[in-house]
C-alpha cells in the first residue's frame, strides 16, 4: 500500500485538493453485480472448561442451569457446534454516488453439549434451561458511496476500539445503526456512526446484548480517527457515548523499529478512560487503563513483554458496547486482567514455521500475571493465566485458507478474588472461508 507523508501542517493546507490526485474508489467503481462478493464460512469449534473450584451447572428445581461457588457436581463444561455464515457484498452503482447492499445469512447446530456440560457461550438455552439444537438469522445493510466516503445504515458488523462486534464463538455479534467511513486523503481514515442495537453471538434477536441486569445497549454514539504519520508510525484516536451507561475515549500509537532485514523492534501503546454517564446502567464506571508491549522480531521468532495498568475508583467496563471492546496487551484468552487498580505483566513468544520450510504453521506461548487488585476489604487480589496455541493454515489446493487453531489456557487466581472461577481452558477451531465470488 502507497502511504503519502504529511506533517500535520501540510496535511491542514493540502487536504482540499491532493485527495482528488488518485482516481477515487467511486470513480474506479465497475459497478454493483460487477464487484460483488460473495463468502462461505465454516466453523467447527469444541470447547471445554474444567472449572477446579466446582463451578459448574447444576440444574434447579424450575429447570434452569446457573453457576456458582457451591455448584460442586458439574466443574466441567463441554460444547461442540458447526456454524455456516453467508456474507455478501455489493459493489456500488457508477455515477457520483454509488448505491450497493451487504447481506448475511449464519446458522449454527449443537453437535454435542449437554444439558448438564452446557455454559461456554456457544448455544442460547431455551426455555427449559437446555441448550439450543439450532439457532439462525440474517441481516443486511444498505450502503452508498461518494468519492472515497461510505454510509452505511443497517445490520453491519464493526470494528472500532469504543465498539467493536465480537466473533470468538459460532456466529458474530450483529450491530444495527448508521456508521460513516471516510479515507480520503491517503493514510488517514475518519469514521462516526450511531447504533441503537446489538445482538449477541447466541442471541438472534435484534437488540440481546445485556448489561447488568438492564435491557441492553440504549444507544451509541462513536467516532474515531486513525493516521499513518509514516511507514513506521501509526496512530488512532476514538471516542464513545454509550446512553446511560459511560462514556469512553481511547488512543493508539504504534511505533516499529526496523534493525535489520529479519529484525526489528515494535512498540505498541493503548489507553482508555471511561467514565459513567446518566444513569449508569453498569453501575460505577470511572476508569483509566493503559498498557504499552514491546515485540523483538528476530526472523521466525518474535519475543514480546507488556505491562498492563488499571486505575480510577472501578475497573475497566465494557461488553454493552460489544464483547471486542478491550483493545489492551493483556487481554486475553480468559482474563482482561482490567480489574480495580490491576497491574499486570506479560511474556510472549511467537514462532512462525515458515522460515523453517513449512509456511502456514505457527506456535505461541504467553504468561500474564495480575496482582494490586483492590477486592474492596479482601485483601489484595492476585491473577495468573498461561496461553498456548498452535495454528495451521493451508497455503494452497482446493482447500486453501483451510485453518486448524488449537488454544489452551491454564487461568488461577488467589481466594482473595472470591468466587474466580479458576479453570482450564482447551479450545479447537476448525474453519473454512471459501471465496464463491
Amino acid at each position: 500500500m502507497r502511504v503519502m507523508k504529511w506533517s500535520m501542517i501540510a496535511l491542514a493546507v493540502s487536504a482540499g485538493t491532493s485527495q482528488f490526485a488518485i482516481a477515487s474508489s467511486q470513480e474506479e467503481s465497475k459497478g454493483f453485480i460487477e464487484d460483488s462478493t460473495l463468502v462461505a464460512k465454516t466453523r467447527m469449534e469444541y470447547m471445554n472448561r474444567d472449572y477446579k473450584d466446582g463451578n459448574g451447572n447444576v440444574r434447579r428445581a424450575n429447570g434452569n442451569y446457573t453457576s456458582g461457588p457451591n455448584n460442586k457436581l458439574s466443574g466441567y463444561r463441554q460444547d461442540t457446534g458447526l456454524s455456516e455464515l453467508l456474507t455478501y457484498g455489493s459493489g456500488f452503482t457508477q455515477g457520483t454516488i454509488g448505491v450497493g447492499v451487504d447481506a448475511f445469512a449464519g446458522g449454527s447446530v449443537k453437535v454435542d453439549g449437554g444439558s448438564g456440560r452446557a455454559g461456554n457461550g456457544l448455544f442460547a438455552n431455551d426455555s427449559d434451561g437446555n441448550p439450543e439444537d439450532t439457532q439462525s438469522r440474517a441481516g443486511g445493510a444498505v450502503k452508498f458511496r461518494l468519492s472515497d466516503t461510505v454510509l452505511k445504515y443497517g445490520n453491519q458488523f464493526v470494528a472500532s476500539p469504543v465498539f467493536t462486534t465480537d466473533d470468538s464463538r459460532m456466529l458474530p455479534e450483529v450491530a444495527t445503526g448508521t456508521l460513516i467511513t471516510s479515507k480520503e486523503i491517503q493514510g488517514l481514515e475518519v469514521y462516526g456512526g450511531r447504533f441503537t442495537a446489538l445482538s449477541s453471538q447466541t442471541g438472534m434477536g435484534r437488540d440481546s446484548i445485556n448489561g447488568k441486569g438492564t435491557k441492553g445497549l440504549t444507544s451509541a454514539n462513536i467516532g474515531g480517527a486513525t493516521y499513518q504519520f509514516s511507514d513506521n508510525f501509526a496512530g488512532g484516536i476514538a471516542a464513545s457515548d454509550v446512553e446511560d451507561y459511560f462514556k469512553k475515549q481511547y488512543i493508539n500509537l504504534n511505533y516499529t523499529l526496523p534493525i535489520a532485514d529479519t529484525q526489528s523492534l515494535n512498540f505498541d501503546f493503548n489507553g482508555y478512560r471511561t467514565k459513567g454517564d446518566g444513569k449508569e446502567l453498569a453501575g460505577e464506571v470511572d476508569n483509566k487503563i493503559w498498557s504499552l508491549a514491546a515485540a523483538y522480531t528476530l526472523g521466525a521468532h518474535k519475543f514480546t513483554i507488556a505491562h498492563q495498568r488499571s486505575t480510577g475508583d472501578a475497573g475497566y467496563a465494557y461488553g454493552v458496547d460489544g464483547n471486542g471492546t478491550i483493545y489492551v496487551a493483556n487481554s486475553i484468552q480468559i482474563s482482561d486482567f482490567n480489574n480495580k487498580d490491576e497491574r499486570s505483566w506479560q511474556a510472549a513468544y511467537n514462532l512462525n514455521m515458515a522460515s523453517y520450510g513449512v509456511p502456514g504453521l505457527s506456535f505461541m506461548a504467553r504468561y500474564v500475571k495480575g496482582d494490586n487488585i483492590d477486592t474492596g476489604g479482601a485483601g489484595e487480589g492476585k491473577e495468573h493465566e498461561l496461553n498456548y496455541e498452535a495454528k495451521y493454515v493451508l497455503q494452497e489446493g482446493p482447500a486453501k485458507d483451510l485453518s486448524f487453531r488449537f488454544r489452551s489456557a491454564v487461568y488461577r487466581a488467589n481466594d482473595n478474588l472470591g468466587n474466580n472461577g479458576n479453570n482450564n481452558d482447551v479450545r479447537l477451531i476448525v474453519e473454512y472461508p471459501l471465496s464463491i465470488l
